[in-house]
């Protein structure tokens, strides 16, 4: 889980300092960058398996196209910054597995990930090694003493000793010079043992990205954290699509193997002790999900998974009330949306943090409410400690929508806003200043960002005007926890019933 991600330098985000939930909404006008947040978790998370140049590469420019590795590095007019750095803290999963399968069990489940690059010079020595070079990296231990000052949400104290465990107090990767040269070291968990070497300059990857061994298993872990942390960007074509039975068991991110994914969950539910399925089992767990689905739009009755023996193929199944049964190619975007959302808040082994852009697009807004409590509830529950029943799911949404931003708890939402920066440079031996717009976040009043993060900037009144007069929404039963649209101070400006 991302508590929290310090940004400088990257795109337009300049001096940006985060701080997450289990569900964050950001919210902002098209334009200002709100994607950048994700294209900078995504590179994160790209960095633990490729090279610098092919996690750079992979991420889109001003112009939505892939390719240009500079242009991960904040440009002012023709002058890009010389230097991107990053400051995540993470929540990590207590256990889990190395590349070989075999299990790890992290030293402490808090830890911090700095990782400092820079754009090299075209007659750098190393220049072979890539464009970009690593400046710094660290994975340190965060006292557990100190989780107040790190996890500012509101948690149980049930849910806080599910996920927090361990102690450490030296680093796990560090940077040290040495004479002229930087060296990035992995350590070891233990307190001796062999210490992994190499010089910064001529890394063409990040050290954490060459973890694979269960020798260092808290590094292990920090980069299967960051390895699950994706984009959900869910396209019909591969939501309609049948399977094959050889098809992975866990959805893509675009919502392809929809259909496998479906029916190995209600498998690994239904399996009984002599590890044959039991038939009910499979039953109850498709009536889960229809139930689930039917919650939202009101004609599906059952949802199922045909297996076709002769063509070797699973294909999903929805009937309606009047007993028609559609194969998924049949059903529309909103419905098929919904139905992948259902599967992933069912499969409670889908951990991890999923980004989602705009999850309003192809849904009625009467039903965007209902979206809402679904996205909420895929995040995990921190009045309820971290089991097998309640994973460790983290949520970021981004948005432009007032039908969601009025849904959403107040203490979710996060307002991106562009304001101005200056940046001093040398020019010709003068100096220089640059004025520029860069992306900042702010939160409404009274909320836990307000009230505990130092220094954070509070929404504006002025900031929600263009969201307070949303297309009317179905009624749902008032949730138990206040919503943006709630709010006493926010009630004669909005045009719209507030229960609704």
């Amino acid at each position: 889980m991302l508590t929290r991600l310090k940004i400088s330098g990257f795109k337009n985000l300049v001096d940006v300092d985060a701080r997450f939930g289990p569900f964050t909404c950001v919210a902002g006008p098209n334009g200002v960058g709100k994607s950048n947040l994700f294209d900078a978790i995504l590179f994160l998370s790209a960095l633990t398996d490729r090279t610098l140049t092919e996690a750079a590469m992979e991420v889109r420019d001003e112009s939505q196209r892939t390719g240009d590795v500079q242009s991960i590095f904040h440009r002012v007019a023709d002058t890009h910054a010389p230097e991107v750095r990053f400051d995540a803290d993470m929540i990590l999963p207590p256990t889990g597995a190395d590349d070989l399968g075999q299990p790890v069990e992290a030293s402490i489940t808090l830890v911090r990930y700095v990782l400092r690059l820079g754009w090299r010079a075209e007659d750098s020595p190393h220049r072979e090694a890539g464009p970009v070079e690593v400046l710094e990296e660290s994975l340190s231990p965060l006292r557990l003493g100190d989780a107040s000052q790190h996890l500012l949400f509101p948690a149980s104290k049930d849910w806080r000793q599910s996920v927090l465990a361990g102690r450490r107090t030296s680093e796990f990767i560090s940077t040290e010079s040495q004479g002229p040269q930087r060296l990035v070291r992995l350590h070891q968990d233990g307190r001796s043992g062999r210490v992994f070497t190499r010089a910064a300059a001529s890394l063409p990857r990040t050290l954490l990205s060459t973890v694979q061994a269960g020798e260092y298993p808290t590094a292990m872990l920090a980069r299967r954290e960051m390895q699950s942390w994706r984009k959900l960007h869910l396209e019909s074509s591969a939501l309609r699509r049948p399977d094959d039975f050889t098809a992975p068991t866990r959805m893509g991110a675009d919502g392809s193997h929809l259909p496998a994914t479906l029916y190995h969950l209600a498998l690994r539910t239904a399996t009984s002790a002599n590890g044959k399925p039991d038939e009910a089992k499979v039953r109850r767990v498709y009536a889960s999900v229809a139930n689930r689905i039917a919650e939202l739009i009101d004609e599906v009755r059952e949802v199922t998974v045909d297996r076709d023996e002769t063509k070797g193929r699973f294909t999903l199944h929805v009937q309606t009330r009047d007993e028609t049964i559609h194969p998924a190619r049949a059903l529309s975007d909103g419905t098929l949306r919904f139905l992948a959302l259902a599967v992933l808040e069912s499969d409670r082994q889908a951990g991890g943090l999923l980004c989602f852009e705009e999850p309003e697009n192809g849904i009625h807004p009467r039903r965007i409410p209902a979206m809402v409590r679904l996205l909420q509830e895929i995040a995990t529950d921190t009045e309820s400690p971290c089991d097998e029943n309640n994973p460790l799911r983290q949520v970021i949404i981004n948005t432009h929508s007032p039908a969601v931003v009025l849904q959403v708890p107040e203490d979710t939402l996060m307002m991106a806003e562009l304001v101005e920066g200056l940046r001093v440079i040398q020019m010709d031996g003068i100096e220089c200043d640059l004025r520029f717009r860069q992306l900042q976040f702010s939160s409404l009043e009274g909320t836990w960002r307000a009230s505990k993060v130092e220094g954070q900037r509070i929404t504006g009144r002025a900031n929600l005007l263009a969201y307070l007069s949303p297309t009317a929404a179905e009624r749902f039963p008032r949730p138990t926890r206040r919503r943006v649209m709630d709010r006493e101070d926010l009630q004669l400006l909005i045009t719209m019933p507030s229960g609704a």
